[in-house]
């Protein structure tokens, strides 16, 4: 039967819940248990696909199609897990399910209440995407005491209540502030965060604390003497330079030999020689490059976060140091190239809308003719194509029907039907959900040999993730072709552009996909691989 182990943070939020659970899963896994991993997330949209990446961040899509948290990118990157739309439940999700059924009648006339109807439903969702593995992690999103997360709160309360200490765990992750005038670390916000915790019915078996400063030996007594927690139970995640230490300082502390003792598992000794291994090339890199990525989500760090690791993931496993620059598309409309001087490689991701869009086509463009290495993902490849429509096509004004319905060369256009991977038609039009009718998932993309791509992943076709709503216009194709551009890769029935690259270029491509959702660090990603290492070699 699987057992359960529920995260919940305290004091502040964006502490790192996500990473502890990743990093608990990957330690747990090492010792040859099988793991799972949900997030349940309180906000009331069902999911993040049509929120800002600046507010929220990063939009990550699992394999079978699901827009959801970018704690479950952390999730993938840490563990050998594919998440799945059993993985990740909003309060809009489980709201919009309650209301159907209460609609049909299911619950028979009955008043339908928070206790039981919303909970039951959440105990559900949560025991479907346990996927019946021997630890099923559990994080919570957001603070303890949001009004937001209580019915979340309330229901793995139950969760403990019916099954009992041997089958359920709480982990509670708060925030031990170091006072610099005073140079003191302060407890009382962690005993708060927990005095709240337990006045809605849950007792944390462990603490992870997050500080700056590493917590003495007498200062988790203390934690642990007003928080009802053993003092071998009081866990400090203190800053490191790099997240994929955490798992390394975790079970530094027992962590996992805790859970093991608290949830009576029977399983091997921990070995984390993978990140000991990652730690030691990280720690020797030598060569470094510059990469430029061409952005128009502020909030970098959270709005790009695969893409951010994917790079240094890359960088680790080619043996250079990666400095990311962040362009704002907007500001490049307005300035000379100037913004891109020193660049070793650009990168223009994904995004929607036309905001800062003449921006990533004039980097594109720069790419291009100085012979930098250069990838688009998603709508950095359709820039790519529309900047060499306009500027060696000879097509003035190309665009995509996203940004100009009325383009005279519609390079890029919404395709209204198209054919998925079990070969079902899927249906969209201008008019349809943002939400709801882009072409997401994994689908496989056909490579053509002697192609860059091809060179990269060294297979003739690949499964790889999508998110998006418009497509390469076919009418084109044998235009573009003539003129020097390279189709490397199609739909699995050729309908489809997936992958575009330039002759007579060191290094240029395109993708519809997007590969840094399946980059992890230890194994790398071979797109992006590929990509640092054109950089390295670059003469």
């Amino acid at each position: 039967m699987t057992k359960y182990i529920f995260i919940t943070g305290g004091v502040v939020s964006s502490l790192g819940k996500g990473i502890v659970a990743a990093s608990l899963g990957s330690i747990l896994e090492s010792r040859n248990l099988s793991i799972s991993v949900i997030k349940l997330d309180p906000y009331i949209n069902v999911d993040p696909g049509t929120m800002s990446p600046s507010q929220h961040g990063e939009v990550f899509v699992t394999y079978d199609g699901a827009e959801t948290d970018l704690d479950l990118g952390h999730y993938e990157r840490f563990i050998n897990y594919k998440t799945s739309k059993s993985s990740n439940y909003t309060t809009g999700q489980i709201y919009d399910k309650v209301l159907k059924r209460e609609r049909k009648g299911e619950y028979l006339g009955s008043t339908v209440q928070v206790i039981p109807h919303i909970t039951d439903e959440i105990i559900s969702n949560i025991k479907r995407g346990s996927f019946e593995k021997d630890i099923c992690i559990v994080e919570i999103g957001g603070t303890v005491g949001d009004i937001e997360s209580l019915p979340f709160i309330e229901a793995i309360r139950q969760m403990g209540v019916e099954y009992g200490k041997d089958l359920v765990s709480y982990i509670h992750l708060t925030l031990v502030p170091f006072i610099r005038v005073a140079n003191e670390i302060k407890t009382k916000p962690t005993q708060h965060s927990v005095k709240e915790l337990r006045s809605i019915g849950i007792q944390p078996d462990i603490l992870v604390c997050r500080s700056e400063k590493i917590i003495s030996n007498q200062d988790k007594k203390k934690i642990a003497l007003f928080t009802n927690v053993e003092a071998k139970a009081v866990i400090n995640s203190v800053d490191v330079d790099d997240i994929y230490e955490v798992p390394l300082l975790l079970h530094s502390q027992g962590l996992d030999n805790i859970i093991v003792e608290k949830l009576n598992l029977s399983c091997k000794k921990t070995s984390l020689e993978a990140w000991k291994k990652y730690k030691d090339k990280r720690n020797n890199l030598k060569k470094k490059i510059s990469i430029k990525i061409i952005a128009k989500y502020g909030n970098y760090s959270e709005s790009y976060k695969s893409l951010n690791e994917a790079v240094r993931h890359a960088g680790v496993n080619s043996g250079v140091n990666v400095e990311i620059d962040y362009v704002d598309a907007e500001k490049l409309e307005e300035k000379d190239n100037s913004l891109l001087e020193n660049a070793g490689g650009i990168i223009v991701p994904g995004g929607f809308g036309g905001r800062g869009i003449e921006g990533k086509i004039k980097a594109i463009k720069y790419a291009r003719e100085k012979n930098i290495p250069f990838l688009g993902i998603c709508l950095g490849m359709q820039a790519a194509v529309i900047e060499f429509a306009r500027n060696v096509c000879n097509l003035d004004n190309a665009n995509s029907t996203e940004f100009d319905k009325n383009t005279e060369y519609p390079v890029i256009g919404l395709i209204e039907e198209w054919l998925d991977n079990t070969g079902s038609i899927e249906y969209r039009d201008i008019n349809s959900n943002i939400g709801g009718t882009m072409r997401l998932g994994e689908q496989e993309c056909m490579l053509e040999k002697d192609s860059n791509v091809f060179n990269a992943y060294k297979t003739k076709s690949v499964l790889e993730r999508h998110r998006h709503r418009y497509e390469f216009n076919n009418e084109f194709r044998e235009l573009l072709k003539k003129n020097g551009l390279i189709i490397s890769g199609k739909s699995f029935d050729g309908t489809l552009v997936e992958v575009i690259e330039l002759e007579n270029h060191p290094w240029f491509l395109g993708c519809q996909f997007h590969p840094e959702f399946t980059s992890k660090p230890i194994n790398g990603h071979p797109l992006f691989e590929a990509f640092v290492k054109s950089i390295r070699d670059y003469k």
